[in-house]
Order: C-alpha cells, then sequence, then structure tokens
C-alpha cells in the first residue's frame, strides 16, 4: 500500500533557511508591501533638511572726531557691514542736524584724502570700531570764496609791473581814497573770514562743486574788475572830495558793524535753543532793525556795497552792488515767506530787507 508521506522535518525547514529560500505566496507579498509602507512612512522624507544656522551679523560702530581739535563729535553705532559711507554721512547726519550729508568730509587719516559716498564700510574695518575724521566741507567753500578776493586784491593795491604800465605805477600819486578804499575792502572779507571760522553754522547744504566754481568766479572776477579801476595810477578821486569820501566811509563802517553783530544775534538765539519766536533787538542799537525787517544781515550789507560805491565812484563797484542787491533780494524774500509762517509775523508788518519797501 502506499505509505502517506511525513510533513518536513525541521531539518528541511533548516536547509531552506539557509540557503534564502522564501516560501512563495500572497501572504508574504502583503507583508513584504506592508513593511516597506512602513518604511516609508516613519523615514519621511528621503534626504533630511538642512539645519537653518541664523548667521551672526557683525555690526560697526563708527567714531567721528573732529579734524582740527581731535574731539569726539559723535559715535554712529550699528552700521552694518553692507552700508556704504554715504549711509553713514546720513546718520551723522539725523544726529547732528546742522551738517547736511553734502557738507560732511570724512577721512580716515587728519590730513588724508577725503573718502567717496561709495565707499563700503567692511572695506575700512580693521575692528568693530571705525575712527574717521570729520571736516565741514560747506565752511571751506565760504573760505575759498572770501580769501580770494582778498588776496587778489592786494595784488592790484601793491601795482604789479605785470598789471600795470611799471612808470605811471611809481611816479603817479595815490589819492587817499585809494588806500582807505583797500582798507575797507580788506576789512569787509576779513569780517567775512572770521566769521565763517568762528561765528556762523550755517545750516544748509554745501554747495556743489559746480556752483562753486560760479562764485569763485563771480568773486573773484569782480574783484579783479574792481580792483584795477580803484588801484590804476590814472583813477581819479570822487566828485565831492573828502566830504563823500568821509561821508561813505562812516557808512561802511556802520554795515559793517552791523552785519557782525546781527550774525552774532542769531547764532545766538540758535545756541540758546529758542526757536519758537523771531530773534528779537536788545540793547545794541545795531539789533534795532528786527523789529522793520525779517533780514537785517542782508540790509547792513547792501549798505556795506551801496556806500563803498559813493565811496570810490566807478563804475565796477556799482555794478557789483546791484547784482548783489538782486540776488540778496531773492534770499530776503525766500527767508521772509518762511519765517511768516514759521514765526506768525503777518501782524508785525514787517518787510524782507529794505524797511517799509521791500
Amino acid at each position: 500500500m502506499f505509505r502517506r508521506h511525513k510533513p518536513s522535518t525541521p531539518e528541511h525547514k533548516k536547509d531552506f533557511a539557509v540557503h534564502g529560500a522564501t516560501l512563495p505566496g500572497p501572504q508574504n507579498d502583503r507583508r513584504s508591501f506592508f513593511n516597506l509602507s512602513q518604511l516609508v512612512l516613519s523615514a519621511g522624507q528621503l534626504r533630511s533638511p538642512p539645519i537653518l544656522r541664523h548667521s551672526k551679523i557683525t555690526y560697526f560702530e563708527v567714531e567721528i572726531l573732529d579734524a582740527q581739535s581731535k574731539r569726539q563729535i559723535c559715535v554712529v553705532d550699528k552700521v552694518p557691514p553692507s552700508s556704504t559711507l554715504l549711509d553713514v554721512k546720513h546718520k551723522f547726519h539725523k544726529a547732528c542736524p546742522q551738517w547736511n550729508p553734502s557738507r560732511i568730509g570724512l577721512r580716515l587719516e587728519r590730513n588724508g584724502p577725503y573718502l567717496k559716498d561709495s565707499v563700503s564700510i567692511q572695506s575700512l574695518a580693521v575692528s568693530s570700531i571705525i575712527t574717521l575724521y570729520f571736516t565741514d566741507l560747506g565752511q571751506q567753500v565760504f573760505l575759498t570764496e572770501y580769501s580770494g578776493p582778498l588776496l587778489i586784491y592786494l595784488l592790484f593795491y601793491i601795482r604789479l609791473s605785470s598789471i600795470y604800465v611799471e612808470e605811471e605805477s611809481t611816479e603817479s600819486f595815490r589819492h587817499p581814497v585809494v588806500h582807505l578804499a583797500c582798507f575797507c575792502h580788506c576789512l569787509h572779507y576779513a569780517r567775512h573770514l572770521l566769521e565763517t571760522l568762528f561765528v556762523h553754522k550755517i545750516s544748509g547744504g554745501h554747495t556743489p562743486l559746480k556752483n562753486m566754481i560760479k562764485g569763485c568766479a563771480f568773486y573773484w572776477g569782480f574783484t579783479s574788475w574792481i580792483a584795477y579801476y580803484v588801484n590804476h595810477p590814472r583813477y581819479t578821486p570822487p566828485s565831492f572830495g573828502n566830504r563823500q569820501v568821509i561821508f561813505a566811509a562812516l557808512t561802511f563802517l556802520m554795515c559793517e558793524a552791523g552785519n557782525h553783530f546781527i550774525n552774532v544775534a542769531l547764532v545766538q538765539q540758535n545756541h540758546s535753543g529758542n526757536k519758537a519766536s523771531f530773534p528779537s533787538p536788545t540793547y545794541n542799537p545795531f539789533t534795532w532793525l528786527f523789529t522793520l525787517v525779517s533780514c537785517p544781515n542782508y540790509t547792513y550789507e547792501i549798505g556795506s556795497w551801496i556806500s563803498f560805491t559813493v565811496m570810490t565812484q566807478t563804475l565796477p563797484v556799482g555794478i557789483f552792488a546791484f547784482l548783489m542787491a538782486i540776488q540778496m533780494s531773492l534770499w530776503a524774500q525766500k527767508k521772509h515767506r518762511l519765517y511768516l509762517k514759521k514765526y506768525n509775523m503777518g501782524a508785525l508788518r514787517k518787510t524782507a530787507m529794505i524797511p517799509f519797501i521791500f
């Protein structure tokens, strides 16, 4: 009879396991698919996402010193490395509003070249603290414009042989008004230079290079024209003689004094911080003009040039005084409108520059 085959012994199963054999069947397929699904779900993304690391930005601290006295003016902190020198100038302007960014000149060394606005702060940094030296470029513009006429007039006054004929220069007699005119002209521009250095704190922006060249050409050119005629060996004195000269010279000196005291009064008001009211006259009689006009400094300036025209009685001085009057009238009108809005001076019935007229 047939014998029933016995099921496989454990040895057979062991042999299957050793040879890596698997039993085919749908059950094993389902189990493999289930294990693969669990692996995918538990693993998530095949590649682990990169770890986000916040980069630490190093900010710079810019210390700004005065180029002349080495005194610290301010410290501009939290300056990003990507900032330029122009960004530092704008922050400097916020800390010190009296200096416009276009007037600010910054250097790495006191006597070194001025740095360009496009220079990166990171390129200047040796450490986290950057020291820069400040120079007021606006002040340098006025010093250039005013020092030129002072020197040019003196060159014509000594009568260089290259300007005038040598024989006429040595033989001709100089009228006293020639010496007086030289004194008054030098006094006028010397006052401007000293006030620029020690009195004025100009609030406007620095004059661009093109406008600075125009200003120097205007002042220097007219000074050469005026000085040539006043110091010429054939110069004729005024028609009414010494009476005309003395009267005009005294008026000139009074206008120069008044201009100076008005500028000092304006600066003292800015330093005191009292900007809510228009400057009022003081015990100084030169400041009483504040009750009549908004810009008495322009009034005195025009008075100086008109009196200088009468004293010398020359056409170039008259043309220069006329052009200066037109320019200053425009400035006075602009400031007068600002004062009317800021200080509410409509009820005072002030004029801009000339009392009761303009």
